[in-house]
């Protein structure tokens, strides 16, 4: 197995997931209209009722609508993340994916590029939802835009990797809808995503703490400190670790002879 061969086979997976991607054009409509309702409706009557700028921990005075950009966009890539494993359970339903994971290939560069092509999918969304909201008047630093995109790549990674792990465990596609909706609604909303942290703990410990625990709240964070030009070092220490479980997770899962896959095998015997 050579250097070429791990490329190809990368390429291939990226190329087929860009092709699916771009054969299904409602599926990118779809993803720039729930973040454009909660910018463009949602966050004109929250800046209406709240009648000041929020502060941030960084120090700097900007409007809610400008505020929550980061947690749409964190929000485009766990739909984004979701939505790829959907098709995931899709391919295994048809067979496709069992071809794929039986290649001489090793199993975990397999699903990592996968992975990987869920995430660069994930960014054309992200980039036109920027370009929309900058055309509303919606301005960020423009040097931020460069500076997210490693901040976009591991969170899109993690939510990916959370999403391929929970496919793992579902065995039938009409199954997987209850399990995003279970899965994406609280992440996003018990999350930094539309509160600051400092706001949510001054109306309920409770929910604090619980955003505390969510990984969706640091990814939230390392993106809205990358827009300008800053690092989130606790952030970005949470993403990288939580990255790297569910990836372990999921390579785990998809294994044949150890994961959950051995497992519904054995069941269905």
């Amino acid at each position: 197995m050579t250097g070429a061969h791990l490329m190809r086979a990368f390429l291939g997976v990226v190329h087929r997931e860009f092709l699916r991607f771009f054969q299904q054009r409602a599926r990118f409509f779809a993803a720039l209209v729930r973040p454009l309702v909660w910018l463009l409706i949602f966050a004109a009557g929250f800046r209406a009722a709240l009648g000041i700028s929020i502060i941030p921990p960084y120090e700097t005075y900007i409007t809610y609508d400008v505020y929550i950009v980061p947690g749409l966009v964190a929000m485009i890539q766990l739909f984004n993340g979701m939505q790829s494993s959907l098709s995931m359970v899709y391919d295994r339903e048809m067979g496709s994916m069992r071809v794929l994971l039986t290649t001489p290939l090793p199993r975990g560069y397999l699903l990592v590029s996968r992975l990987f092509a869920g995430v660069a999918v994930s960014l054309l969304q992200v980039y036109a939802f920027l370009l929309i909201a900058y055309l509303f008047g919606i301005e960020l630093p423009l040097l931020g835009y460069v500076a997210a995109l490693p901040a976009l790549l591991l969170s899109g990674m993690m939510l990916g990797a959370l999403g391929m792990l929970l496919s793992s465990t579902i065995r039938q596609l009409e199954n997987f809808a209850g399990i995003m909706n279970f899965v994406i609604f609280p992440m996003f909303f018990a999350s930094s995503a539309l509160y600051p942290l400092w706001k949510i703990r001054e109306s309920s410990l409770l929910l604090y703490q619980i955003c505390g625990w969510n990984p969706f709240t640091y990814a939230v964070e390392l993106i809205r400190f990358a827009l300008y030009l800053k690092v989130d070092a606790g952030a970005l220490a949470v993403v990288c670790g939580t990255l790297a479980l569910f990836v372990g997770a999921a390579i785990w899962a998809y294994d044949p002879g150890r994961g959950l896959q051995a497992r519904k095998a054995g069941a269905g015997e």
